[in-house]
C-alpha cells in the first residue's frame, strides 16, 4: 500500500467502527452520515485487502488484521491529539470537558463526594463518568482510551503508566454494635475466635492475611465479597465482622449499628494511587484533574488527621 496518498481521516473511521462494532453508531460518534461511514469502510477494505469487520448477527466482528491495528491507530491518534492540542490553555471553569475513571465503591464513597463539591465550585461544567474497578488494573481500557484515570491500590505496573499518591489510609474492625464477643478492644486471641467477612479486590490475600501468615496465624473468613457498601449492611445485621478502611468505616458507622475498634497488632497505613497513561502527562485538563484529585483528599485528610 503507497501511505504517500492514505487518507488519515480513514484512521478516524476505523477506530470508531473496532469502538462500536456498529456503523450506525460509528457514524454518530464521527458525527458523519451512516452512507459516508460505510463508503469509508469499503475505502479501508481496498486498501488494507481485508474486510476488517464482518456482520455477524447485528454486530461488526472485526478480523484478526483488524485486531491486529486497533491499539497502534488508537495510540497515533490519541499522540496526534495531544500533539496538536499541547500548546492550548486549559480553562476549567469553561471545560465542558466529560472524564473516565475506574474506582472500586471504597473510593467512590469516600473520594467523590468531595471531588464533586470542588469542581462545582471550580469547574461546573465539567462530568464524571465511573466505572467500577475490575480486580486488575483496567490497562487495556488505559491504552485504548476507553479510560482516562484508574484510583485504587496497586502494586506494580508497566513503565507506560504514570502514578501519583492521593491517598493513604489505615484499617479498622468493625462489628456490629451488640456483638457478643466483642464488649471492648479486642486482643489477638479475640479477633482469631471471631467471624470474618472478607472484602476482597481479586487479590488471594490481604494485609491483615499476610501479616496473620507471617506470625503462622489464620482467622475464619466466612464470607467473601467485592462490595464494602454490601458488607457494611451484613456485618450491621449478622455476627460477622470486617476490617474496613477508616473513612469507610467511621462513614457507615454513622448511618448503621456498627462498632469499630482499632486492630490488636499494628499494621502500616496502605496507599492509594491514581493511575494514567504516562503519555497523557501533557494532557493539561488531564493533569489538572489529577491534581485536583490529590488537593481536596490531602485537605480531607489534614482535616480529619486529628484523633
Amino acid at each position: 500500500m503507497n501511505f504517500t496518498n492514505f487518507d488519515l481521516n480513514l484512521l478516524r473511521v476505523l477506530d470508531a467502527l473496532l469502538r462500536e462494532q456498529n456503523v450506525s453508531r460509528a457514524a454518530e460518534r464521527l458525527a458523519l452520515s451512516q452512507p459516508a461511514v460505510s463508503n469509508a469502510l469499503n475505502r479501508l477494505r481496498v486498501l488494507l485487502d481485508d474486510p476488517l469487520l464482518v456482520r455477524v448477527g447485528r454486530r461488526m466482528q472485526p478480523t484478526p488484521r483488524a485486531l491486529a491495528l486497533e491499539a497502534p491507530i488508537r495510540s497515533a491518534l490519541r499522540q496526534l491529539e495531544q500533539s496538536l492540542s499541547a500548546g492550548e490553555s486549559f480553562e476549567p471553569g469553561e471545560s465542558r470537558q466529560r472524564f473516565r475513571i475506574a474506582v472500586t465503591d471504597y473510593v467512590e464513597l469516600v473520594c467523590m463526594p468531595r471531588l464533586l463539591d470542588r469542581l462545582s465550585q471550580k469547574a461546573p461544567g465539567i462530568g464524571i463518568d465511573i466505572r467500577h474497578l475490575s480486580p486488575s488494573l483496567p490497562m487495556e481500557a488505559l491504552d485504548k482510551g476507553e479510560l482516562d484515570l484508574v484510583l485504587g491500590r496497586f502494586d506494580e505496573m508497566p513503565a507506560r503508566f504514570a502514578r501519583r499518591h492521593w491517598m493513604s489510609e489505615t484499617l479498622k474492625l468493625a462489628a456490629r454494635n451488640d456483638h457478643p464477643l466483642l464488649q471492648g478492644q479486642p486482643d489477638l486471641a479475640t479477633f482469631l475466635r471471631l467471624r470474618h467477612l472478607w472484602v476482597h479486590g481479586g487479590q488471594t490475600r490481604g494485609m491483615v492475611d499476610q501479616w496473620l501468615g507471617e506470625q503462622g496465624l489464620s482467622r475464619q473468613i466466612l464470607y467473601t465479597t467485592p462490595n464494602y457498601l454490601q458488607a457494611a449492611h451484613i456485618v450491621a445485621g449478622s455476627e460477622l465482622t470486617a476490617v474496613l478502611p477508616t473513612a469507610l468505616a467511621r462513614h457507615f458507622a454513622t448511618l448503621l449499628p456498627l462498632q469499630l475498634f482499632d486492630l490488636p497488632f499494628t499494621l502500616g497505613p496502605f496507599h492509594l494511587e491514581v493511575v494514567s497513561l504516562a503519555q497523557r502527562q501533557r494532557d493539561a485538563a488531564l493533569q489538572w484533574l489529577i491534581e485536583e484529585i490529590v488537593a481536596v483528599n490531602r485537605q480531607a485528610q489534614g482535616t480529619h488527621s486529628a484523633p
